[in-house]
């Protein structure tokens, strides 16, 4: 084959960051709002889902909206990361916004719930493009030691789309209707699609011979993580932990992943090369943010259980207080961009942030019934100050530590394992806060509960009872039925909900705190490797002589 057959490669990886400042500026933007599109789009549909259901029925398929977009998103991830480094990133992230738009306009045309689920996988495919491709972009046009200050502001990106979308997917869902949370991403892909098409520089790394796709490793690695993402998402919920269908989801997933590393140490040009893993700042990245991941999104699913069923606040404050620790997170994750451009250095600001983000969960972990909302909103805020400080930090620390030509497949690496972290937390957190309840509900249950009628006490096996009024109202009436006493015991047994919740979001948050704890731990291993001033090159010599660093 004779290189004029070759792809058109039309510059080189190192001419990113020489862009003009105006084409530079408007590629950013392009960018950025295409991350706030995708960002926006994973708060925004939760407030609608109520809705959703009442008007399309079909209530056992609930979890499938939310499952069939985080197992796509996940899966996609790795793969785009990899072909982008082959092929540029351009077409790839122009692919992710146009599928994404064009799925929101199905999601909202949607008849049926299994429609809505369709639909939603194929908006994942469309965020995990987005999402893979606008980290490493920012990995393309600034080289590491710029680069902090522009990875703060795609955590902020994410901070800001976590703080404003609940309030316009209730505002959408209250006004025009619940179809609008899908087509409000109509404007932001035209918008960012066509900034990205006029702007976007098509820039490939250079090939001396025509890449290899690596089918092979697609395949299973899609076969690895589909059955081990709905083993998550459907343990101890849908299925028992060890029933059949889950077991045989896990090991089947197992099994794929072994298949995998087969395939993968045989590939020409592999999906995920298995020498990353021998650079000890990949590894060890890859292992702190898989942990942080697991106990962020594993705990910050019950501060709103917690807030209604334990204090007694309503609805609407238990969501306010997110806002804290979403603007926390925002201002941690550019002040930690910024330290990090200004000193060069990351390891110290990933120790403060996986270290705080542990002293914020312990500190979650010592709430009770006593708790007051004040003291809720200054552990969230701690909590927010670390997790910020860390958004940043590790998939710079990855792009610095390799071959430029790595740099898409080892981002979208600490995607992946962030990703994959989030739904393990999710999964196991939630199994442990079901399972500690009961036996903590029962214990602090008055001796004569064990006189009432089962419909009555049933409903409070769940924590979430009290929480949906329809069912508060019914159990109010049921109690009142019993006689003068009635009230007495409503009390008392929701006062044991009360104790018993709070029992168990004590154990989640102490068990992910030690998580977290060891994670800092991990962290304290990662090498603090000077960002490089250029793409030109890789590490710097006293690392490049390090053989676990990809070399060019």
């Amino acid at each position: 084959m004779n290189e004029a057959a070759l792809p058109r490669r039309e510059h080189a990886i190192a001419s990113f960051h020489e862009l003009p400042p105006k084409q530079l500026v408007w590629t950013m933007v392009g960018v950025l709002s295409a991350s706030f599109m995708a960002a926006l789009d994973q708060t925004i549909v939760g407030t609608a889902m109520p809705r959703v259901i009442a008007e399309l029925h079909g209530f056992e398929h609930y979890s499938g909206v939310v499952t069939a977009y985080m197992i796509a998103s996940t899966a996609v991830v790795p793969i785009a990361g990899k072909l982008s480094d082959l092929y540029g990133r351009k077409r790839f992230l122009i692919a992710g916004v146009v599928l994404f738009g064009v799925a929101s306009v199905l999601c909202g045309n949607a008849e049926s719930m299994l429609q809505l689920i369709a639909w939603r996988g194929l908006q994942g495919v469309g965020a995990g493009l987005v999402t893979a491709m606008a980290f490493t972009t920012i990995a393309d046009l600034f080289p590491p030691a710029k680069r902090g200050r522009v990875s703060g502001m795609m955590g902020a990106v994410f901070g800001v789309a976590s703080v404003v979308g609940p309030a316009v997917g209730g505002f959408l869902t209250d006004g025009p209707g619940w179809r609008w949370v899908f087509y409000v991403n109509i404007p932001f892909g035209l918008l960012s699609a066509t900034i990205i098409w006029f702007s976007f520089p098509h820039v490939v790394t250079s090939h001396h011979k025509r890449p290899s796709i690596d089918y092979a490793g697609a395949l299973t690695l899609l076969a690895a993580v589909i059955p081990l993402l709905l083993a998550l998402s459907w343990g101890g919920r849908d299925y028992a932990w060890d029933s059949p269908v889950t077991l045989s989801l896990i090991g089947g997933g197992l099994s794929a992943i072994g298949i995998f590393l087969f395939v993968e140490r045989r590939a020409r040009e592999p999906i995920l090369p298995l020498q990353l893993f021998q650079n000890d700042v990949v590894a060890t990245s890859s292992t702190a943010v898989t942990l942080v991941a697991a106990g962020m999104f594993g705990t910050t699913l019950f501060i709103p259980l917690f807030i209604q069923t334990v204090i007694g606040s309503s609805a609407t404050k238990s969501g306010a207080v997110m806002t804290p620790l979403m603007l926390a997170m925002i201002c941690s994750s550019m002040t930690s961009g910024q330290l990090m451009t200004r000193l060069g250095r990351y390891r110290a600001i990933a120790i403060f942030g996986v270290s705080t983000t542990a002293l914020g969960l312990f500190l979650l972990s010592l709430m009770d019934v006593d708790t007051t909302y004040g003291t809720v909103v200054r552990n969230m805020v701690i909590m927010g100050l670390g997790l910020g400080a860390t958004m940043p930090v590790f998939s710079l620390s990855v792009q610095n530590a390799v071959d430029p030509k790595f740099v898409g497949t080892a981002t979208s690496t600490i995607q992946f394992f962030r990703s994959m972290g989030g739904s393990l937390g999710a999964a196991v957190f939630g199994s442990v806060l079901v399972n500690r309840y009961s036996p903590a509900f029962h214990a602090a249950l008055p001796p004569e509960a064990a006189r009432l009628p089962a419909p009555l006490m049933n409903p409070l096996e769940n924590p979430q009872a009290l929480m949906n009024p329809e069912l508060a109202a019914q159990l109010k009436a049921g109690f009142a039925a019993l006689g003068p006493d009635g009230a007495r015991l409503l009390e008392s047994v929701e006062g044991a909900t009360r104790v018993a919740l709070a029992h168990s979001i004590h154990v989640v948050y102490l068990c992910a705190a030690i998580v977290l704890a060891i994670a800092s731990v991990i962290t304290f291993r990662l090498r603090d490797i000077p960002l490089r001033k250029t793409n030109r090159s890789a590490p710097s010599e006293p690392a490049a002589r390090d053989p676990g660093l990809i070399e060019p």
